[in-house]
């Protein structure tokens, strides 16, 4: 019986994604789950007392609370069961309606006593109104256990909803976001929430306020990362990295905190270790970054990069984003270099380890004309460090690194592109060595692994670049002294970092 109801629902959820456009789903970010998630969520509840109080905000069909219900009724003890379900559209209503009804005969036939809800009212206006703990406001309900795939959709700044959201004093750039921050605020001390998310909160600076709130209302458990970003909503072509999460509403933080990974649905294949809370939220962080230490691989990566403790702060080094962006400047902007116009580097320019200016068989342009109009887009000819932005997970690297070397490319100025990061010591170049060091260190495997570990961006940005860790100055022109006109490759960029980590050790 246990997967009757959840297997059903699974083939209800197929047969609506074929009717439905993926456009139209992306619109409202709504993404059904499928049934073998949902039986997983279900199972990483720790507790239920004698009366249990589901929530769902964002229903869709009713799979996860349908099969969390399941997994209750399968269980010894009898408590009774109440689920509220929030839910909007009005095409998915009949087949909640049923879902709710089917709940309502198992628990019958069960013994079990059984209450169920639906809202059709937006839920993150309810919630506000529930969560408000100002002097005469009205105390909503609580939850035991509340289970949650939230929609995955940003919010515009100038909506209704941001200015309730940012009145509440809840600041959040995305609604997965909103849904986890106000369902956690709901649930009653000793609540559980299991929800599916995007990994994107666990670091970088638009989820900051987040991270903090959440960790300080709720205490993680366990954490699920797919090790794929295809799988998790495979059928539905979502290529987001998503994760599991487990949290108990306490003050009180864990020793240790459960990881697990799985490269797809099969969470029998799933590899689980017991890695200390410290390791995960590092102490004193003030981001709160959230560090996945997965594997054996990654604990010692983590180890080899704890040599390195110098900030870029301390090296004098920023890291600052590109600053044209070429759609704006497009006027400016041109196929080949002519005469009054400066490099414009993209990523397309990277080439063992150093920028080869022009690409004559790029489609993007390779200047940008020096004038009044593109002073400010403009930085002064010097040694600088540049990253790609943007890759993907299953990219070899995350990150990748190339140096711009002015003594290659004839120019007294220079633009980087919006897609690009570049180091540089307050606004200016850096020393030749010391970009070279930097670059063969931003090229290392160990960075790689380690970047990996915090970040599930596909986006390399500038903040999380600054919360790493670096070899000190003199480290870092050492590993300099290794690069000539090309980046050594990959195996001998490992042994010269490996080599200065022994001496360091």
């Amino acid at each position: 019986m246990t997967v009757e109801l959840s297997n059903t629902m699974d083939i209800v959820r197929k047969s609506l994604n074929c009717i439905s456009s993926r456009r139209e789903r992306s619109k409202i970010g709504q993404f059904f789950t499928p049934a073998m998630i949902a039986r997983y969520m279900a199972s990483l509840y720790e507790q239920a007392g004698p009366e249990v109080r589901i929530l769902d905000p964002g229903a869709g069909v009713g799979v996860l609370f349908a099969t969390l219900v399941e997994t209750l009724v399968a269980k010894n003890h009898r408590p009774s069961i109440k689920v509220t379900a929030y839910e909007n559209d009005k095409d998915v209503l009949p087949y909640l309606k049923n879902t709710m009804e089917r709940c309502r005969v198992i628990c019958r036939d069960a013994g079990i006593l059984f209450r169920g809800e639906i809202r059709t009212e937006d839920f993150v206006a309810s919630a506000i109104v529930q969560s408000d703990e100002g002097l005469f406001a009205l105390r909503g309900e609580r939850f035991t256990h509340a289970i949650l795939n939230p929609p995955y959709k940003k919010i515009n700044g100038e909506t209704s909803m941001r200015k309730s959201l940012y009145a509440a004093g809840i600041e959040v750039s995305n609604l997965y976001a909103a849904f986890v921050w106000l369902t956690a605020q709901i649930l009653e001390p000793g609540g559980e929430m299991v929800a599916i998310t995007p990994r994107s909160f666990c670091n970088g600076p638009y989820f900051r306020r987040f991270r903090i709130r959440l960790l300080d209302m709720m205490s993680l458990r366990h954490i699920h990362v797919f090790e794929s970003r295809k799988k998790a909503f495979g059928d539905d072509d979502v290529l987001q990295e998503n994760v599991i999460y487990h949290a108990v509403k306490e003050a009180e933080k864990p020793e240790e905190i459960l990881l697990s990974s799985s490269d797809s649905v099969d969470f029998y294949s799933a590899v689980t270790r017991s890695v200390p809370y410290n390791r995960i939220i590092l102490p004193g962080d003030r981001d709160a970054f959230i560090h996945l230490v997965l594997s054996d691989k990654d604990n010692l990566a983590t180890e080899r990069m704890s040599r390195f403790t110098t900030t870029l702060d301390t090296l004098g080094i920023d890291v600052s984003t590109g600053p044209v962006v070429d759609f704006r400047a497009q006027k400016f902007l041109h196929k080949h270099p002519v005469k009054g116009a400066m490099p414009l580097i993209y990523p397309s320019h990277f080439k063992d380890g150093f920028i080869q200016w022009p690409m004559e068989l790029q489609k993007k342009p390779n200047a940008i004309e020096a004038s009044p109009q593109t002073h400010y887009l403009l930085i002064p000819a010097d040694h600088y460090v540049l990253t790609k932005r943007f890759s993907s997970k299953e990219e070899k690297r995350r990150v990748v690194a190339a140096v711009y070397d002015p003594h290659l490319i004839n120019a007294s100025l220079v633009g980087f592109e919006n897609h690009l990061n570049y180091f540089h010591a307050k606004g200016k170049g850096l020393a030749p060595n010391l970009a070279k060091g930097l670059a063969l260190y931003l090229n290392s495997t160990l960075f790689d692994q380690y970047f990996r570990i915090f970040s599930g961006h596909t986006q390399v940005n500038a903040t999380d670049l600054r919360k790493m860790c670096y070899p000190s100055h003199n480290q870092l022109m050492r590993l300099g002294a290794h690069v000539k006109h090309h980046m050594p490759d990959q195996e001998a960029v490992d042994a010269i970092l490996e080599k200065e980590c022994e001496n360091n050790g």
